[in-house]
């Protein structure tokens, strides 16, 4: 059929499209400064030093690791203080260094919620929380004890019955007003369906696009035919 040729067409110029036309990136450089050599050479005799205690279980080379294992630290210790009283020296009000610095410096971490509470006190380990949960569950879902009301039933039926009698009406055509405010309401985090097409990508599609979404919509609802399991278009 024409329509799932369409549909076909469509999800795959879709799928490719992000590919495409997104820039291919380098490795990113990492902000942080290397470890000296010295010290990486240091790290590395500790690691092949404490291979072999494992294999050997020799006293002589556990003080050895030992010892180049608190050296390693100390030393690590004294790069990381020179590496910051470098960052603080260099420091400068005029070009906002400073003050993104007493930002980073300054800012609060969030707080943790209040433990909840229960009847037995306040739940601290990860037991009484469980309990506190499955406390506050069961007294939400209870079964419903009221009756029923029999001219609310007879209501609903009969409301039921005029509308399934009535003669269907002509479908209304999909807008591509419509379709763009479906899309803007869509969450760039979830999972694509089964066609494979992100959220972010419908996001950036142009007006074209979306008036052949608008199209294909109006050609699924007018004879009631719909695309094929494979080809499906959401």
């Amino acid at each position: 059929m024409a329509i799932d040729i369409c549909v076909e067409n469509f999800s795959g110029t879709v799928l490719k499209a992000p590919a495409a036309s997104t820039p291919k990136r380098g490795p990113r450089d990492d902000p942080r400064p290397p470890i000296p050599a010295g010290i990486q050479d240091e790290i590395r005799l500790k690691n092949r030093l404490r291979r072999q205690w494992q294999i050997t279980r020799d006293p002589s080379l556990k003080a050895e690791v030992n010892r180049l294992q608190r050296s390693v630290t100390r030393r690590l210790n004294e790069w990381r203080n020179d590496q910051w009283s470098a960052t603080l020296e260099s420091l400068d009000p005029e070009d906002q260094s400073l003050w993104r610095m007493t930002k980073r410096v300054m800012r609060f971490p969030t707080p943790s919620p209040p433990p909840p509470v229960t009847s037995r006190g306040i739940a601290l380990s990860y037991s009484e929380k469980a309990e506190a949960l499955a406390e506050n569950l069961e007294a939400q879902f209870q079964p419903v004890t009221d009756p029923s009301v029999p001219a609310v039933i007879e209501k609903v039926g009969v409301a039921l019955r005029s509308y399934f009698l009535s003669p269907a009406s002509e479908p209304q055509l999909t807008t591509p007003d419509e379709i763009h405010e479906a899309i803007r309401g869509l969450k760039v985090s979830k999972a694509p369906g089964p066609n494979g097409i992100t959220n972010r990508a419908l996001k950036h599609l142009p007006k074209r696009a979306v008036s052949l979404l608008a199209l294909s919509s109006t050609r699924f609802s007018a004879p009631f035919t719909f695309p094929k399991r494979g080809s499906t278009l959401e």
